[in-house]
Parts: structure tokens; sequence; C-alpha cells
């Protein structure tokens, strides 16, 4: 399944997402733009460039351009895509997010004037807007999702992903919180690499676990006391970011892990911990998103409806899958999952018979759960 269709680049495609890289390919003697997709790059300071290349077959994504050169790039066999007004965001986007980045100014302003805050007011806004709306949402879901394919490629080459399911209401300073972060570092220990829902509670809490892997256990132990002061992001968002950007501070340069939240709820504010963010709007893409990249399996820790959800759209594609792309299922919590929600009776009677009837597990320790997957 490839739930986010990126479409394949057509055979020697070069993908300039960078004024550095324009300038790096004019100096090296370009001449003819052919193929190039040029993606939200300002190039209003590079008219004299623009003119004196061909620009025939070149594809332009949102980029700045000084006044008349859309129309002269147009005329000489280039495709614009021009910057859509009015949209709080970048539709052609070509890297993932990150958290200071949707933050941005919260330190000195309220959790409402970020960029995060703005794009979901935006979504609120639209109702049955027009095609303009759509088309903006839909193009930056499709480079959000080759972002994270580049990643994937790029950061995290040659490692297992690993998700992390749980409910996003668990507190900072609860049980359920550390276990959620013991298993992230347990995993990013293991050599994984750890990816969640991108939210807050046990999403965020595996998140930090994972971040904070790069160090002692005893700075895992201190960021959790820390954290705790704020443990919820009601009735304060900028409260609650603003702890987790004192841990950021106290413990800068991390282990890199992933964070795949969506703006259909965008009331749960995204967590500061995933070093990589691919923020999407449509949460159907998200959620079949997640559980792709999910290489390396998925531990569901306790939750209510969403990852019973996860559970078995994870147990769907398990059950009709071919033999090789089975991923183990890791159900952590067996009073949760047998006696409060009992999925595991159902989840392992669905399995009896098929390939994934040795890839589903009932643990009720983090390092259970660990040495599974390790």
């Amino acid at each position: 399944m490839n739930a986010t269709p990126a479409l394949s680049p057509m055979p020697r495609t070069l993908e300039v997402e960078s004024l550095e890289r324009f300038d790096a390919l004019v100096a090296g003697g370009a001449t003819a733009m052919a193929g190039w997709h040029v993606q939200s790059v300002d190039l209003t300071q590079r008219s004299g460039a623009l003119k004196a290349l061909d620009p025939s077959g070149a594809m332009f994504l949102g980029c700045r351009l000084a006044d008349g050169m859309e129309q002269s790039l147009r005329t000489r066999g280039a495709l614009v895509f021009p910057i859509l007004p009015g949209v709080p965001f970048d539709p052609y986007r070509p890297t993932l997010y990150t958290g200071p980045e949707l933050y941005a100014g919260v330190t000195v302003r309220p959790y409402e004037q970020t960029p995060d805050a703005l794009i979901y007011a935006w979504t609120k806004r639209q109702g049955r807007a027009g095609v303009e709306s759509a088309i903006s949402a839909a193009l930056h879901d499709h480079h959000i999702g080759e972002a994270l394919q580049e990643a994937l490629d790029g950061a995290f080459a040659g490692r297992r992903i690993v998700g992390v399911m749980g409910g996003h209401v668990a507190p900072r300073g609860s049980r359920t919180y550390d276990d959620a972060a013991r298993l992230g570092r347990g995993l990013a220990a293991a050599g994984l690499v750890v990816a969640t829902g991108g939210g807050p509670g046990a999403m965020e809490a595996a998140n930090l676990g994972a971040y904070l892997s790069a160090f002692p256990e005893r700075a895992l132990d201190a960021a959790l006391r820390q954290i705790a002061v704020v443990p919820l992001f009601r009735p304060s968002v900028s409260a609650w970011a603003r702890a987790a950007l004192g841990v950021l501070g106290g413990f800068p340069g991390g282990a890199e892990n992933l964070g795949v939240p969506t703006w259909f709820y965008g009331h749960e504010p995204p967590n500061m911990f995933a070093t990589h963010i691919a923020k999407y709007f449509a949460n159907s893409v998200r959620e079949a998103v997640l559980l792709e990249k999910c290489t390396g399996g998925v531990v569901f820790l306790p939750g209510a409806a969403g990852t019973v959800q996860e559970v078995f759209q994870d147990a769907c594609e398990n059950y009709y899958g071919a033999d090789g792309t089975i991923t183990p299922m890791v159900l952590l919590g067996v009073r949760h999952w047998t006696e409060e929600l009992p999925a595991w009776p159902l989840l392992s009677r669905l399995a009896e018979g098929r390939g994934m009837a040795g890839r589903v597990h009932l643990v009720d320790s983090v390092d259970e759960a660990v040495a599974v997957l390790r």
C-alpha cells in the first residue's frame, strides 16, 4: 500500500530546493533548465540568471519571482505554479517541519499566534471553501509525503522504523507517560527509529524518550521531572510548549526520531521532541502513512478509540499481507488489552492460521516490548 501517492519523478529530473543549489548550478555552467523542479525558492534577485537560462521544460513551484518574470518563464516554455494568496503555509514545501519552527515565537507570544495555530485556524475557516483551499492542502500533503520519503532514504536510511501508538491524554508526570518515555528510549537505544503520531500524551513521551537516548539515563529522569510542572496542554498550550522548549534548551542535539501529526486534530498540538515532523492535513493519509512506514513493527500502548482503530488498521494490513511484509504488533498492558478494552482476544483469534500468527504479542512491561522488537 502506498497511502501518499508521491508521484514518481520523470527520468533525469533535478530537484532544486534552495537558492544555494540554484546558484551552484548556474556557476557550474548550466545553460538550460529542462527537467529542473525549482521548489519554494526566492528568485527575486536572480532575474538576470533566469533570463540567460533556457527554462523550457522546467517547473517552478511556489517560487518568488521579480515582476514580469513569471510571464517571461511561461512564454519561454516553463510551467509556473504560483504562490497561492491567503494560505498560511507553503503548499510546495520541500522539507519536513521541526517543533521550534511550528511553535516559532511562543516564548514571547501566545500559542495562538504561532505558525501551527495559524494554520489550524485556517483549516477551521475553510468549511466549504472553494477548490483553491482543497488544492493547497492536497499539494502540501503530497510534498510532505515526498519530504518524508527523502528523510527515510537519508537521515533514517538503513534503520528500522518502529511505531509507538498511544493516547493523547496521558499527563506529564504520570506513570503512563513515564513508561512511554522509557519505551521510546529503549527502542532508540536498540538502534531503532521511533515514530509516533506526533501529538501530546504518550506520543510526546515516546518522542521525548527517543530524543534523550543520546544522553545518559539520568538526563531522562531530570527531563521528566522538569516537564511535569506543566502536565497538560490545557488550559495553556503556550505554557505546555514552553516547558518542552526548556527541556530542548537543556539537552540540545538529541537522537533523531519521527512524528506524524495532523491538523485534522489541530486541537491536539504537536510535540516538540520529534526531530522530524511530517504534519498532514488529511488524517486518513497520515494514519496510513504512519503504519506503512513502521516496517519494524508497532507498539500499542493503552489508549482509547483512536488507538483501537490503529490496532485493527494495522491488523488488517498484516492479515492480508504477503510473506515478508507482515510486521510485528506488540500490545503493551495485559489488563488494558484483555479487560478494559479487550482487543487482544479478537486480535489473537484473527491471527490464527494466518501469516501474522507469530507476529502478534501481548506484553506487560517496557522491557518485554523492547525485547520483542529488538
